[in-house]
């Protein structure tokens, strides 16, 4: 071939796009990752999501310039379940934590198991620096479950979800040290020292430390959970919109707030600030086209949340239950993912995802995918990130306590126990679960009784019963 032509050829292959993407394996440089998830924060508590009473301009920007997923679903409608099926990429009939399972006398709940394989500890070893930052859940100081034994390299924040229904606590962990927080206390609403805001700036400073070479930042933000607590300053917006709120007299304990509605709205505008401040600093850095940034939330919104009703703010939007249950009001989160330059800005996703996809997608695009374990629940939805052909779930299977919930195309089936009826919806006709038609379709109940037996393994520690 004589050298014209050669160029020629070769000027074709480029044309056509045979380059390899830039989160290859062989890449210069991996693209960065930011998981940022929220803690009790329902699909409609946010303004992309419909909210008209709370300002997120910082996550609706996310939204606008990336895509945002309308049927994603948490692992759990609980905490620490959540993450670890997050984590470890398989869904709750199958990961080592299916409930909040709490240690009397210890701080700290159960901890993951030695030698779990965590998105953690499998990033670390592509290159990756990696940290967490915020609230843990999955294991309390000395056990096996602390996040520097899972992967990460760094932590700060709370280990223990009872801890961190205080959000002026009298200390945090950094790592395996204990960071004593002078001038809080428990069970007082204020304190010297808010957690979110120490988080808050450990993530930004986490990132400045590692930015020359790949990260992972799993940030984990405790808001908007209980206790309504939050700096005055974070109230001043919603005040002015809607005025002076009606003191609440139920204000005894640290999980009451005299003005219930201003102190959640500020708990979320907070956290969207401190959200679009880590924003800011990517772009900085010149870090904003090499890094993908997900957002979602643990679980659905949480009940009568310290005296505001949560029909007034619809945190769950027209959905039926809330936190703690398997309706869709408890485990439909929101989901946003933006990449400049990947991902195409202002677009939607109505394809039905959840959790435990997050560990083979975050694999493929750190261009790990065949590195990505065997045996997960999880698909990896890069394809639906990126324009792509998609794979999808056959089914979708929850447990919670005694609950259990199958989502199967347009199906949804909850049960309340091993031996109660099957409850059944066409989420369809009727996204809000409240037409039971199971006596109408005997075959679709058989085939979700028969996923309810074998989409699942027993588990010693969160026996079924």
């Amino acid at each position: 071939m004589t050298r014209p032509l050669t160029l020629i050829v070769a000027a074709i292959v480029l044309a056509c796009g045979f380059v390899r993407p830039s989160f290859a394996a062989d890449a210069p440089r991996r693209p960065n990752i930011i998981f940022i998830m929220a803690d009790d924060l329902g699909s409609g508590d946010l303004g992309c999501y419909g909210q008209k009473k709370i300002r997120t301009p910082n996550i609706d920007k996310l939204a606008a310039e990336g895509m945002r997923f309308t049927r994603f679903y948490s692992g759990s409608a609980v905490c620490a379940p959540t993450r670890c099926v997050l984590l470890t990429g398989l869904h709750s009939g199958h990961s080592y934590i299916r409930n909040n399972g709490e240690i009397k006398g210890q701080e700290g709940q159960m901890p993951l198991p030695p030698g779990t394989t965590t998105i953690a500890t499998l990033l670390k070893k592509e290159g990756y620096s990696t940290a967490c930052i915020g609230k843990w859940g999955l294991g309390g100081p000395g056990s096996t479950g602390e996040p520097n034994k899972h992967g990460f390299d760094h932590f700060f924040g709370y280990l223990c979800q009872r801890v961190a229904h205080n959000l002026y606590p009298t200390h945090l962990w950094r790592n395996t040290d204990k960071v004593v927080l002078e001038g809080n206390s428990a069970g007082n609403l204020v304190g010297k020292h808010y957690a979110h805001d120490l988080m808050a700036e450990e993530a930004l400073g986490w990132v400045k430390q590692n930015k020359d070479k790949p990260f992972f930042l799993y940030l984990a933000w405790h808001l908007p959970h209980l206790a309504l607590q939050v700096p005055e300053d974070s109230m001043v917006e919603y005040r002015k919109a809607f005025g002076p709120e009606e003191p609440y007299d139920g204000t005894k304990g640290y999980l009451k707030h005299a003005t219930p509605r201003a102190a959640l709205a500020g708990m979320i505008t907070r956290m969207d600030r401190d959200t679009g401040r880590l924003m800011d600093l990517l772009k900085e850095l010149k870090l904003d086209d090499n890094t993908l940034v997900i957002f979602t939330s643990d679980n659905g919104g949480t009940w009568d949340v310290g005296g505001v009703d949560p029909a007034f703010f619809k945190n769950n939007g027209d959905l039926r239950g809330r936190k703690g249950q398997l309706y869709e009001g408890g485990i439909r989160v929101p989901m946003i993912a933006r990449w400049p330059g990947r991902i195409k800005p202002g677009t939607t996703s109505d394809h039905i995802s959840a959790h435990w996809d997050v560990l083979p997608t975050l694999m493929e695009i750190a261009g790990a995918k065949e590195r990505t374990p065997s045996g997960l629940d999880g698909l990896s939805i890069a394809p639906a990130l990126f324009g792509g052909e998609q794979k999808k779930h056959d089914y979708l299977y929850w447990e919670l306590g005694r609950q259990q919930a199958v989502r199967l195309g347009n199906w949804k089936a909850v049960r309340a126990g091993p031996r109660q009826k099957v409850q059944l919806f066409n989420l369809a006709s009727d996204p809000g679960e409240q037409k039971d038609v199971a006596a109408e379709q005997p075959e679709v109940k058989k085939k979700i009784e028969d996923l309810l037996v074998s989409a699942r393994t027993e588990s010693k520690e969160f026996p079924l019963k």
